[in-house]
């Protein structure tokens, strides 16, 4: 890669400004740590590889960096695109093999989407292998819009107020998942991804289905964004300043205790009678 334009300068500062503001708002690093980086091939994590890979030498801390790909035995995969790409650029790395794409063949009928259960299987194998290579922080590639549509598809279809967490400890409390791209919105990602030129792999057992409930999202919030330049800049933002006493969660706030209290000034201290 050559001399960077003005342009495409601006963008490398601006993405590795809001993933070092991340990881420091949410100390997703520390001193010590060794970071599995979860590469699945796409643009989002080869832009997070990226990125962490110049944080790990500007940082005060020193970390590791562990890249992990995992093969999934999907017919046409290439596999030697992701080795060859990071024994040029010098980063240790390991592919898991995993033969989930006969299991999620076999399980989803024909039509049906099958992100769900492919998401699951590979984050279940991705946990043990980090927990079998000792890796502290497991970082996946979700920006900031991922954030927002998992928020809206959480709300329209599970009746629930969340979404994916910048740091989130697993259930079985032996990983601990970090998001450092969770400040970077897509837009930046794909024009960080196709100045440098990324070895994009495809998803071809899912990436062609058109019948997602997250691309109606995601073309719901692209409309929105349109009409209103900033909108899911403001969502996200409001993922960050959440008070509980104005919604309706009972475990969040204890409505039932809520009563006058007795010792507040009067707010009207003048009264005139008419």
């Amino acid at each position: 890669m050559g001399t960077l334009t003005v342009n495409q300068n601006k963008l490398q500062k601006r993405l590795r400004r809001l993933a070092g503001e991340a990881v420091a708002d949410f100390n997703m690093i520390e001193d010590g740590d060794k970071v599995m980086v979860c590469l699945s091939g796409g643009k989002d994590s080869y832009t997070m590889l990226d990125v962490l890979m110049h944080l790990q030498k500007v940082a005060p801390i020193k970390f590791e960096i562990v890249a992990v790909n995992m093969d999934q035995k999907q017919p046409g995969f290439p596999e030697h695109v992701l080795p060859a790409y990071l024994k040029e650029l010098g980063v240790e790395y390991h592919i898991v093999e995993k033969d989930t794409y006969s299991v999620v063949k076999e399980l989803v009928p024909e039509g049906k989407t099958t992100c769900s259960l492919c998401s699951r299987l590979r984050r279940g194998t991705l946990y043990t292998f980090a927990d079998e290579i000792g890796a502290t922080k497991m970082a996946l590639g979700h920006h900031r819009d991922d954030i927002v549509e998992t928020f809206f598809l959480n709300m329209f279809f599970n009746g629930t107020l969340k979404a994916m967490p910048p740091k989130l400890r697993a259930d079985d409390g032996r990983n601990v998942v970090i998001r450092p791209l969770a400040y970077c919105n897509e837009k930046d990602i794909q024009a960080y991804s196709d100045f440098k030129a990324f070895p994009i792999i495809p998803c071809n057992l899912c990436g062609s289905q058109e019948n997602l409930q997250r691309q109606v999202v995601k073309e719901m919030l692209q409309d929105w964004e349109r009409k209103t330049p900033g909108r899911t800049e403001s969502i996200f933002r409001s993922l960050q300043n959440v008070v509980p006493s104005q919604l309706a969660d009972r475990n969040l706030f204890d409505f039932t205790s809520l009563k006058i209290d007795e010792t507040a000034a009067s707010r009207f201290v003048n009264v005139v009678n008419l």
